[in-house]
């Protein structure tokens, strides 16, 4: 699986981190589309690069990180075909896969510490869409995105 990663300056090191931690524990291929520097750096930038490699194909999945999470995964959002999740527990990272099939997740650097955040990468990761009456309910958002 290749994991398209983004982030603004604020989660560089929290980017490191997962993404090392990504290769180490599951073998995935992490492909880094945000920042390395500290010095001030748009989100949305990243944000937006990260759902067009999700929603193309180049990419299977994507993580996002910013100070909150909040503004990255809205950026996010605005791309067809994506569907980020904004969280900071497990439980929600969990419950967004198995029901809303999410391709993309967000968390703060600055709400949630490295090792919840890792936890949270885990269940995103390892759960897999349940589809059947969640199907129904995906492909209704789909048909919302495109009547925008």
């Amino acid at each position: 699986m290749r994991i398209g990663i983004g982030n603004d300056h604020v989660a560089v090191e929290y980017k490191k981190v997962i993404s090392e931690y990504i290769t180490e524990k599951y073998g995935y291929e992490v492909v880094n589309y945000g920042t390395d520097s500290t010095e001030r750096f748009n989100y949305p930038e990243s944000g937006k690069k990260v759902a067009e490699a999700v929603a193309s194909g180049k990419v299977d999945r994507g993580i996002l990180i910013c100070g909150t999470g909040v503004g990255i995964g809205i950026a996010a959002n605005k791309v067809k075909g994506i569907r980020c999740v904004i969280c900071s527990e497990p439980y929600s990272a969990k419950l967004s896969r198995q029901h809303n099939d999410t391709n993309v997740l967000s968390f703060g650097a600055r709400v949630i510490g490295i090792e919840l955040a890792k936890m949270i990468v885990d269940n995103w990761l390892v759960t897999e869409f349940e589809a059947g009456r969640h199907k129904v309910r995906v492909d209704m958002i789909g048909k919302i995105e495109q009547e925008i």
